[in-house]
Formats: structure tokens, sequence, C-alpha cells
């Protein structure tokens, strides 16, 4: 009796069933997807518009959020507007501003 022997069979490849037959694409999946994301986003409106009629917040608020999310757009737009390179410029020469009081001084032995 040898250490194989209770092995038995042929080796399985993983998919080498037949190599001919292609797998169908699901496009159902696709579109059960599209319509919870739509669902959800109804419900979503829904509930928005739920919280409008409870909002128990003054005007001087509601103008303060208001513009509090304005200037967060503005910022987003902002930073979308530069690519990386130009953002990393900046950084560097910002960097080259600040003062070199944390800077490791040099020290020579030799002097």
């Amino acid at each position: 009796m040898s250490a194989y022997s209770s092995a038995g069979g042929a080796l399985k490849l993983k998919g080498g069933g037949d190599l001919g037959a292609k797998k169908k694409k699901k496009r159902k999946k696709e579109s059960k997807k599209l319509e919870q994301v739509m669902t959800s986003l109804r419900e979503e409106d829904e509930i928005e518009e739920r919280q409008a009629k409870r909002d128990k917040r003054t005007k001087a608020q509601k103008a303060f959020d208001k513009t509090q999310e304005q200037r967060q757009l503005v910022r987003i737009l902002d930073k979308a507007s530069k690519k990386h390179k130009e953002r990393v410029n900046e950084f560097n020469s910002k960097l080259d501003t600040l003062t070199e009081h944390f800077d490791i001084p040099k020290v020579s032995w030799t002097k």
C-alpha cells in the first residue's frame, strides 16, 4: 500500500468544464439594482419632505445652514478644479515660504 493509493481520479481544474461554452450575461441584476436605487432615492425624497414639514428651526438657523452648504459646495468645486500636480506645487511653494525654525541644524565636526 503506497501513500498515494487513497487519492484517486484525475486532476480537476477550475472552470475546466466545457471550454467552448460561454456564460450568459446577467442583465436582470443590473436592472434590479437600478430599480432599487431609484426606489431608495424616492424614499429619501419622501423622508426629506416629511422632515421639512417637521422643521422646528428658526429662519436664522435655516439661513445659516444654507450658507454653510453653499460655502462647502464652493470649496468642493475649488478642490475639484485643480489637478493633483497643481496641488502638490502649491503645497511645495507653501513649505518653501515657511520659516526653518523646526529644521535640524547642520552639525559639522570639521569646523
